[in-house]
């Protein structure tokens, strides 16, 4: 075989496995790379390019799997900017999803009774396997982020600073936030609205009877979440109004988040929250959960705090 035929076939193997777009673009550079190279070669060792020569050349320039993966444009799921935070919030997901499944697992009766394998092996099969959706989810959220500001157009001006002070905030996240609390305050007022709400007064006794609360949790822990709930909505107004969070405002609400974890997690180990056992259970079940994505967001951003902090 002839030196030029070694070339010939090399670069068909490396061409072969890249988009058809690319192909004729990439085997004349690589061509002409080769040649050069093996021409060099040739004057240093004082013969003329033999097969041997050509052959020794492309197995020192590289697999061709490997050549062609340095000419195929890199395929970039999640940007290395957003890899930190993909691996955040999908440890956070995970391990929301598992202990509150444990949770449910664990407190929830059973008919017959289960041991605490038989309920380790259900949580193992209804919670932990099928968990796994939630990075799936992430992945193509964060892909299609990096999408679209791979596609923006860049700015025409340097980075300035924000016209309010303070951290950003996402404002979808907080408006979800004030729905929440808002539809916390008229449940804790008065859950039996929902009945009324959906059948129109018409449900049956049974059903008011089950989203009524305990004389004790409507007069000892119902009042300090109804505040707590109350101090939080101006708060969730001004993140939406302006997108940003002043440092004032972030010491108010770190403080405020752990009196409301604290008050949460009273409610949730006290007595019964609702008359019906089914309906405290899961009342309960709501209130550790809430409990512990408030923990979440407490750690989060005392994790993000500046140390020391910065002057006024």
């Amino acid at each position: 075989m002839h030196a030029n035929d070694v070339i010939e076939a090399y670069v068909a193997d490396v061409c072969g496995r890249l988009a058809r777009d690319q192909r004729d673009d990439v085997a004349r550079e690589l061509r002409a790379l080769l040649h050069e190279e093996l021409q060099g070669r040739a004057r240093d060792a004082g013969r003329a390019a033999d097969e041997v020569l050509a052959l020794a050349m492309v197995r020192a320039f590289g697999d061709p799997v490997d050549v062609a993966a340095r000419y195929r444009p890199t395929l970039t799921i999640i940007d290395p900017a957003d890899g930190h935070q993909f691996l955040k919030w999908s440890a956070t997901g995970l391990v929301v999803i598992w202990v509150t499944g444990l949770f449910v697992h664990f407190s929830a009766p059973a008919d017959p009774p289960l041991d605490f394998l038989q309920r380790l092996g259900r949580w193992w099969g209804d919670q932990l396997i099928p968990s796994l959706w939630w990075p799936g989810v992430l992945t193509v959220w964060f892909g299609l982020a990096a999408r679209s500001r791979r596609r923006r157009a860049p700015q025409a001006t340097g980075w300035k600073p924000p016209a309010q002070a303070g951290t950003r905030v996402n404002r979808g996240l907080m408006s979800l936030a004030l729905f929440g609390a808002a539809l916390g305050i008229f449940i804790l007022i008065e859950p039996r609205w929902i009945l009324d709400v959906f059948w129109g007064g018409r449900a049956a006794p049974e059903a008011y009877e089950a989203l009524t609360y305990t004389d004790t949790f409507r007069r000892v822990q119902a009042p300090w979440l109804l505040v707590l709930l109350l101090l939080q909505l101006p708060l969730f107004v001004a993140s939406v109004s302006s997108g940003r969070r002043p440092r004032v405002m972030q010491r108010v609400e770190l403080e405020l988040s752990a009196v409301t974890f604290a008050v949460l997690a009273w409610a949730t180990l006290s007595g019964p929250v609702m008359r019906s056992a089914v309906s405290d259970l899961l009342a309960k079940q709501i209130l550790g959960a809430v409990a512990f994505m408030v923990l979440i967001d407490l750690g989060v951003r005392y994790r993000r705090r500046l140390r020391p902090a910065p002057t006024p």
